[in-house]
């Protein structure tokens, strides 16, 4: 489930929702004051590549790492 980060066009408070596949972006309403009057934020990503590597950096260090793909 993605986190999505919004931005309160009213009291222009910044917050994340957890989107189930259940919700819709019409159900979404600011944390502070319930206005639906919001708006998506382009958040930065959480993860960074190795040097080049097209894998992101830890994506191989689990448990699985030296099993592979299957």
């Amino acid at each position: 489930m993605p986190i999505y980060e919004y931005k309160c066009n009213v009291c222009k408070k910044q917050f994340e929702i957890l989107v189930t596949s259940s919700a819709s972006a019409d159900t979404v309403v600011c944390t502070s004051c319930k206005s639906p009057d919001i708006r998506k934020i382009i958040s930065s990503s959480s993860y960074r590549l190795n040097k080049g590597s097209s894998i992101p950096s830890g994506a191989l260090s689990g448990c699985s790492a030296k099993s592979g793909f299957s």
